[in-house]
């Protein structure tokens, strides 16, 4: 077997806590997994694992063998970033994990543009809202929204501004009247986005002040950006929605913008990467074409 492979399964073996995690995330078998590091036990004439069938620990060997690999591997990916950015073009595998629709529909185009251009660059893209955590799960990029948490050792550049509008089908206008101000919105149906118990508000820009955040009441809660905006074409209510993902329900005239002269709220979007001396070339050309690609998206 090959040594460096063995460490990198090991590796993530300790980060995920189990051989079936770190089997998922390489596309191995739980029995590979266990194959690779049994084979650097032998090689080293030690156990680095104490495992049961509920739990794993570290032996004091693999403790202080982890910390090692660890580093070694953190050169090899330095190394081979300073080796592409020699040859000028990004090679090797990017993990990126993404929002599913936001990552569907505008992050993953982009992306699948780059693999085009660049035949040495292998993509693996995983789309879910929750944040993985980049180091643990050895991801080199992950795309985010919102409101961004404190991480250290992480590193964030915004990549997009997402207009929110609120939207309702023209029939449900027609049956329960458009609203003219903020102060109407407590009068109608909403379609909200919750997740867990957690309902986002509605937010409105104000002049100098922080933006106005309104909880509206609501019968119907998704945690589907597109089945809100399939109800809100099915009259069901209004709906605060990104502008990218109601566009051609708007041009159809399936849907209609309420309060067209209210500014609306800019949900940022941003790139995330593990903090190093040295950026890999496939990680800086993603990022770089995400800034650039994204913002006439988004518009």
């Amino acid at each position: 077997m090959d040594r460096l492979t063995s460490m990198e399964v090991f590796v993530r073996a300790v980060d995920l806590g189990s051989f079936a995690a770190a089997a998922e995330t390489l596309d191995l078998s739980a029995p590979m997994v266990g194959k690779h590091v049994r084979f650097l036990e032998e090689r080293l004439g030690a156990r680095l694992l104490n495992r049961t069938t509920r739990r794993q620990s570290l032996t004091d060997v693999g403790r202080a063998y982890y910390d090692r690999c660890r580093t070694i591997l953190a050169e090899t990916t330095a190394a081979e970033a300073l080796a592409g950015d020699h040859l000028g073009e990004p090679s090797g595998r990017l993990r990126v994990t993404m929002p599913a629709h936001f990552g569907r529909r505008c992050v993953a185009p982009v992306l699948f543009g780059l693999a085009q251009r660049y035949p040495r660059l292998e993509l693996e893209l995983s789309f879910g809202d929750p944040i993985a955590d980049l180091v643990q799960q050895g991801y080199d990029l992950a795309i985010r929204t919102g409101t961004l948490e404190d991480r250290s050792g992480i590193v964030a550049r915004r990549i997009a501004r997402q207009p929110m509008l609120l939207c309702a089908a023209p029939a449900y206008l027609e049956r329960h009247g458009t609203p003219t101000g903020l102060d109407d919105l407590a009068q109608h149906q909403a379609i909200l986005y919750g997740r867990a118990g957690w309902v986002r508000p509605w937010q409105f820009p104000q002049a100098g002040l922080p933006p106005l955040e309104i909880a509206p009441s609501g019968r119907l809660r998704f945690d589907d950006l597109d089945a809100m905006a399939d109800a809100a074409v099915a009259g069901l209510g209004l709906s605060w929605l990104p502008a990218w993902l109601i566009r051609d329900r708007l041009r159809s005239g399936e849907l209609a913008v309420v309060l067209p002269d209210q500014p609306p709220f800019l949900y940022d979007g941003y790139a995330l990467w593990p903090q190093s001396p040295l950026l890999p070339l496939k990680v800086r050309v993603a990022v770089d074409e995400l800034a650039k690609a994204l913002p006439p998206l988004m518009a």
